[in-house]
């Protein structure tokens, strides 16, 4: 399952997260915490980017310019201005509509993320729920 997250500075309040059935998967809280359905603590998004596991274990960043880095701070994508998310070798893989609907390169809905500015809402595509 791949889910979306976002920068916590950017966040005024708790976010909900959903998969293309439209079922509640996550939510992130203002104070960065990541929370899945059942309201347990999955992990943690830093004010700097840095995306930690239930264990506080880094699986991941996101830099202040969109670029997604794993754990071992190799790039592995970005997300651009206009919400399209590319792999690392520049291959459009989903984009972040308006709306906050994220679609996959066949325009099929993967997840909603109302609410969420685009650029936000796309940069952890790539991370499953903080396996």
């Amino acid at each position: 399952m791949i889910l979306v997250f976002l920068w916590a500075s950017h966040v005024c309040g708790a976010q909900s997260l959903y998969d293309g059935s439209n079922m509640l998967i996550g939510r992130i809280e203002s104070d960065g915490l990541v929370r899945d359905q059942a309201n347990m603590m999955i992990g943690k998004i830093g004010s700097d980017g840095t995306i930690l596991n239930r264990n506080y274990m880094t699986v991941g960043k996101i830099d202040k310019d969109g670029t997604i880095r794993d754990r071992s701070n190799m790039k592995i994508g970005e997300v651009d201005g206009d919400g399209e998310i590319k792999e690392r070798n520049n291959m459009l893989i989903g984009r972040v509509k308006t709306d906050g609907t994220v679609v996959d390169r066949h325009n099929m809905t993967v997840g909603y993320a109302k609410g969420l500015p685009a650029a936000y809402a796309a940069v952890c595509y790539f991370f499953k729920l903080f396996e």
